[in-house]
């Protein structure tokens, strides 16, 4: 069960730091909105390994472990481009904000994303409604880490993803000021721990 259980750690990384993100900007996870995000992500993780064992009934064994190497290792370090992406962004957005004109039609344009913006009615309450869409914008990592893994046991998987998700949303919510301090992206762990799961599976 340790894979399955490196792998949750993984996939929490990302929500313990939205969790951090929220309580610095003074938005609240109420509890029922925390457990959407956490099921969400179990959810998603347990059902595309699944899917993955499924594939492995038809296809070479070799070929699914070079692709699963593959495709975390690219995962992994698409997650370290994006964190050193946002980092470099705070930075510009620090000078002014910026933006693409296009024609006569200005385009605001976020390089780096803000999760607190899941917060649509600016309600500083994250609804269930806007939680299940932030839960289901951030399975999109899950899902694809989850496809490539198919020695891990989806039950134990979900178990595990769900634990850590609840886990990482309440130590995201004490420590958010914390982080925030820091004004640097950690985003980059769970890259490189992918990356370092991918040859160690």
């Amino acid at each position: 069960m340790q894979s399955e259980f490196f792998l949750a750690v993984i996939v929490s990384i990302d929500t313990y730091l939205a969790a951090a993100a929220y309580c610095n900007s003074g938005i609240r996870i109420p509890a029922i909105s925390a457990g959407i995000i956490a099921f969400c992500g179990a959810a998603v993780l347990g059902i595309s390994i699944k899917f993955a064992s499924v594939l492995g009934l038809f296809l070479p064994a070799g070929l699914l472990h070079a692709g699963g190497i593959a495709v975390l290792s690219s995962i992994g370090t698409l997650t370290i481009l994006k964190s050193l992406l946002r980092m470099m962004t705070r930075r510009l957005s620090e000078s002014g904000e910026m933006s693409l004109k296009i024609g006569k039609s200005p385009l605001m344009i976020k390089l780096c994303l803000d999760v607190t913006a899941a917060d649509a009615d600016h309600s500083k309450v994250l609804s269930p409604g806007e939680s299940a869409a932030l839960a289901l914008a951030g399975s999109l990592d899950s899902a694809a880490i989850g496809l490539s893994c198919t020695v891990a046991s989806p039950g134990w998987a979900a178990v595990f993803a769900f634990l850590c998700g609840a886990a990482a949303l309440f130590l995201g919510n004490l420590t958010g000021r914390r982080v925030a301090a820091l004004r640097t992206d950690l985003s980059w762990v769970g890259g490189v721990m992918l990356i370092i799961f991918a040859f160690a599976a």
